[in-house]
């Protein structure tokens, strides 16, 4: 990765002398927006920054085990106004695993009418909005992890490496790659990844808490979705599948539960596109989007669901019901192969 030097320059320089910084990321977070972000506050902690990590609702209960994971303040539970307060006193507001302040849904506006902190996007996304006063965006890295491993190595040098950054980062890319399977990888990631085993980091164990550690409920949810649920078009080339509040409630869901349950379908040779659509209590449709190769979900996204992402991941939000929304998918994907894209 060839981050700019004038920008590292920026982020150093910004960063000299202790400050009052907020991380934030995204709705609905995973194992890359919770670990880079905490990662990312536990360094600039050692710089003598005070940090506060902000999320704008629960993160999947298996994740809890992560270090630092108590320190994290989440908005949605917030009664005593806390979030309101560290992003008004802050001095630096860094979003992260995010490509524009509308990922943060609830704390939007609050970032944009109680701060004039200056603002800093480190992000994989594809299109980064032009909120940002510097910004680190990498498309083609494959998680804000790594990127953030290649920032604070360029900023401060590996030695701000310990074992419980090194954790955190290490969840982060493992999440986003599959566990270093999916085709967002190269050289460069595994070199990263070496330097953050030198400091004795335990991979099976990490491996079993974010991959082995799930509930009943779930085990049960994942097969009724794949025996129930999952249904496929053009002649099984493209699957989908969905789940209502009444269903989630059924196999007693918690925040996370059907986290990759999207990309099972890909595991059949045939597909060479996933759908997962699942109820939300905002009163909308969560649409989650995989692909193989040259199906480019992420204009998928942003074409039929006012989403985006990336090319064979991406997700967006659909106001229909989910009779609709289904609706709305055949016919959007007969369009889509009708041009030859899927």
């Amino acid at each position: 990765m060839n981050l700019d030097l004038d920008k590292i320059k920026a982020f150093k320089e910004l960063l000299a002398e202790p400050k009052r910084v907020v991380i934030l990321s995204h709705t609905n977070p995973d194992g890359d927006a919770i670990g880079s972000s905490l990662a990312l506050s536990q360094v600039l902690q050692k710089q003598g920054h005070t940090v506060n990590c902000i999320l704008p609702n629960r993160f999947p209960y298996y994740l809890k085990w992560m270090p630092c994971s108590d320190q994290l303040i989440i908005h949605a539970q917030d009664k005593l106004g806390i979030t309101e307060s560290v992003i008004a006193a802050a001095e630096v507001v860094i979003c992260a695993d995010m490509s524009s302040l509308a990922r943060l849904e609830s704390l939007t506006e609050i970032i944009a009418t109680n701060t004039t902190a200056k603002r800093v996007l480190i992000d994989h996304h594809l299109n980064p909005s032009s909120e940002f006063d510097l910004v680190f965006s990498f498309p083609e890295s494959s998680s804000t992890a790594y990127l953030v491993y290649e920032i604070l190595k360029a900023a401060y040098g590996c030695q701000v490496l310990d074992q419980t950054i090194a954790s955190l980062l290490y969840v982060g890319m493992i999440t986003d790659t599959g566990n270093f399977a999916f085709s967002n990888i190269n050289p460069d990631l595994f070199r990263a990844a070496a330097d953050l085993l030198e400091t004795g980091i335990d991979v099976p164990e990490i491996y079993n808490k974010v991959y082995n550690s799930f509930t009943e409920g779930r085990a049960r949810l994942f097969g009724y979705v794949i025996n129930r649920k999952m249904k496929t078009l053009l002649k099984g080339t493209v699957a989908y599948m969905s789940l209502t509040e009444d269903e989630m409630r059924r196999f007693w869901f918690q925040q996370g539960d059907s986290e990759g349950f999207v990309n099972y379908p890909l595991s059949i040779k045939k597909v060479k596109m996933s759908a997962m659509f699942s109820e939300q209590q905002g009163g909308f449709i969560r649409v989650s989007l995989r692909s193989h190769g040259n199906v480019d979900v992420n204009t998928f996204a942003r074409r039929y669901f006012n989403g985006g992402g990336h090319h064979n991941a991406a997700g967006g939000k659909s106001f229909m019901t989910m009779e609709q929304t289904i609706a709305h998918y055949i016919a959007s994907v007969e369009e889509y192969h009708n041009e030859g894209l899927v």
